[in-house]
């Protein structure tokens, strides 16, 4: 009797659907004869492109509806950008592997400007970010940043239209589309952060599912998921979401985890900046967000 197929619950934007074909693929390549096919579904995030993320719940919104259908029992995963996934997962799930990590630098993307030094005063740059705002209004004060949702080809658009002199993106996004002609400079690490987890692809499984759960774990990147671990542990200790501008980079050192972390303010451009070394990931992430809330984080992140 042939077994029934692994079913991905993914979102249907091209982005979303190139990581769940990639994570399709390298699951027949572990387990030949695996049968496996993908099941789009819309989630309120996508459809909701008139509010900032930040208004509307944060987002977890991109997660919800996958969630469901494991739940329902119409999915067996879930695929995900790891940085879309809340620091604390609902009851129930896991997340059995966590992929190696792309370029995690976000994208400086112009028609007309090489970087972000070269726009002109009062330039109009587009993003949703509260992290990149934050980042942006430190380095360019004048600026005037926009908000910008919707996927890559439809920010790209409303770039191409003149809507903005310059939009920011993340440059694992651009690649994996064969955009990458479209980033004009990169905007790395130390001294620009990402988001905790960016550029990493997670699969979603629910807990309960033994089988499924170690058929995904050959997936797994322990590197990978050191780094992450930490970020994750230094946003979930900051209690952030996307709501608010927190960013962090790990790196495997010479002596274990280098773990940089920043929280921000999107409105001031104000910019707390922390780093530690150290073996433990979550231990780690745990340090840094204390270092944070030591310089008065805790006043940026309202609490």
């Amino acid at each position: 009797m042939t077994a029934p197929p692994l079913r991905i619950a993914t979102r249907k934007s091209a982005l979303a659907l190139w990581q769940a074909e990639h994570v399709a693929a390298r699951l027949r390549a572990v387990h030949p004869g695996l049968a496996v096919e993908l099941v789009p579904l819309s989630t309120r995030g996508d459809e909701i492109l008139d509010q900032p993320l930040a208004t509307i719940g944060g987002k977890g919104l991109f997660l919800k509806e996958l969630e469901v259908a494991m739940l329902e029992g119409r999915a067996d995963l879930a695929v995900h950008s790891l940085k879309d996934v809340p620091a604390e997962l609902e009851p129930g799930f896991a997340l059995p592997a966590i992929l190696p990590r792309a370029d995690a630098a976000d994208a400086f993307v112009s028609r007309r400007y090489a970087d972000l030094a070269a726009l002109p005063q009062g330039a109009r740059v587009g993003t949703s970010s509260l992290r990149r705002q934050a980042q942006l209004r430190a380095l360019r004060p004048d600026l005037e940043l926009l908000d910008l949702r919707g996927n890559v080809g439809t920010r790209l658009a409303k770039l191409d239209a003149g809507a903005y002199d310059a939009i920011v993106l993340a440059c694992a996004g651009l690649e994996r589309l064969d955009l990458a002609a479209r980033i004009r400079s990169r905007l790395a690490a130390p001294d620009w952060l990402p988001a905790p987890g960016q550029a990493a692809i997670a699969i979603e499984a629910r807990a309960d599912r033994p089988a499924t759960l170690a058929l995904l774990a050959a997936l797994d990147d322990a590197d990978t998921r050191a780094t992450v671990d930490a970020e994750r542990a230094m946003n979930q200790a900051l209690g952030g979401s996307c709501t608010v501008p927190v960013a962090a980079w790990c790196v495997q050192a010479e002596r274990g985890l280098h773990l940089s972390g920043l929280v921000g303010d999107a409105a001031s451009g104000r910019l707390l900046r922390a780093e530690a070394s150290g073996d433990e990931p979550v231990a780690l992430g745990r340090r840094v967000a204390g270092l944070l809330l030591a310089q008065g984080a805790g006043e940026l992140l309202g609490r």
